[in-house]
């Protein structure tokens, strides 16, 4: 017995259209919420040496900076820890009518403040060229 005799039997369809309007909304909202940003960076190359280390030269000015924060110039220990007796310690050490660079050693435990405080005694007492020595590792 077959009773479906009188209906004709409709082939089955994928409506395609909704499914795509349904894409296109999820893709403007994706990209109205991405946030398109560019990282700039600046690329540096460092110059390299093969030369061996220099030994020390008259034109500079030798800072070492202990573990306690205690300061020397040429190797002569300045009384505070104060910038203004640091400054008066590098005009001191200076000689006349030259440009000598200030080269800090600074102790691997010692205060940054006090490396930064012999920064800015070298700056106040007009001597601009600011280095950093630093010990080869082994």
């Amino acid at each position: 017995m077959d009773f479906r005799r009188g209906r004709h039997r409709e082939e089955l369809e994928i409506n395609l259209i909704p499914m795509i309007d349904l894409l296109l909304v999820i893709i403007i909202f994706l990209m109205l919420t991405t946030t398109y940003s560019r990282f700039s960076g600046l690329e540096i190359n460092l110059p390299t040496s093969d030369a061996s280390a220099t030994p020390d030269q008259p034109n500079e000015i030798n800072v070492a900076v202990t573990a306690n924060g205690d300061v020397m110039v040429n190797r002569a220990p300045v009384g505070s820890h104060d910038v203004v007796a640091i400054v008066e310690a590098l005009r001191r050490a200076t000689p006349e009518g030259k440009s000598p660079v200030v080269v800090i050693n600074a102790d691997a435990k010692s205060n940054f403040q006090a490396v930064v405080d012999v920064m800015q005694a070298s700056q106040k007492a007009g001597l601009p060229s600011v280095s950093f020595a630093t010990q080869a590792t082994k």
